[in-house]
């Protein structure tokens, strides 16, 4: 893969841990998985599992695969969650290690819905189970949407995560204001087909989230990625970042599944 600008590259390492909140994560079988409720009214949560680069990843994939997903497909019902995507990340944009391994994302209509799935024994069942294969620990936190252009499938994708801010008050406001308008003026160019804004509400647990936000650009392909990244108007979203995201960030590529 070839280098990129070194605007992109986090100026904080995250700490890799197993915690309290991650010893009850989950996520799910497939991205198309069937709707369980009606579409939502507001906005949307999301369980969102962050795995780190595990001791063996062939272990990994075979129990996560063979095991772990048809064990979270049997307790969708009873969790509730509507959908599932499932990400595996390739590299970091400079096309190094990533960061995270993987990243999975429970969605429900609702916060409400999804605190409610969480306290269910379904989900205690496959939180459970994550001890069995997901040995390089992982991070599970409550998100809430707060923007997004659409359900149409995401083969490829750049995924930022945002570091906890210094000022979150004035992260939020530059974010608003001026980086979103910033990011669909240059969408066109960039080519990116759907985009997905979270903000981390907490930790599995209620406690403070270990993350901040998180930015999802969907491309309709690896090839279309790799021409998006090297685009002028993505380089000037880039090159805004250093303006807001004073805590640092992790920018990853990725492939659904």
């Amino acid at each position: 893969m070839r280098r990129f600008p070194s605007w992109l590259v986090p100026s904080l390492a995250l700490v890799a841990a197993c915690s309290k909140p991650a010893d009850k994560a989950a996520e799910a079988p497939a991205a198309d998985t069937a709707a369980v409720a009606p579409a939502p009214a507001g906005p949307q949560a999301i369980v969102t599992v962050l795995y780190n680069p595990p001791k063996d990843p062939a272990a990994f994939e075979k129990y996560y695969s063979e095991t772990h997903l048809p064990l979270v497909g049997a307790n969708q019902q009873e969790i509730g969650f509507t959908r599932a995507e499932l990400t595996k990340f390739t590299s970091t944009l400079q096309g190094k290690p990533p960061a995270f391994y993987r990243q999975a994302e429970l969605y429900f209509n609702s916060l409400d819905d999804a605190q409610k799935g969480i306290a269910t024994p379904g989900f205690k069942r496959v939180g459970d189970d994550l001890a069995n294969f997901a040995s390089g620990g992982l991070i599970g936190m409550v998100a809430v949407e707060t923007g997004d252009q659409g359900t149409v499938t995401c083969p490829a994708l750049v995924t930022v995560i945002y570091h906890t801010p210094i000022d979150s008050a004035a992260f939020e406001s530059y974010y608003s204001a001026t980086h979103l308008p910033l990011v669909g003026a240059g969408q066109q160019e960039i080519g990116f087909v759907r985009a997905d804004l979270t903000r981390f509400a907490s930790n599995l647990d209620g406690s403070a989230p270990a993350q901040y936000r998180q930015a999802e650009l969907c491309f309709n392909s690896m090839a279309d990625l790799t021409k998006g990244v090297a685009t002028p108007a993505f380089k000037q979203v880039g090159d805004d970042l250093g303006n807001f995201a004073t805590g640092g960030l992790t920018a990853l590529i990725g492939e659904q599944q």
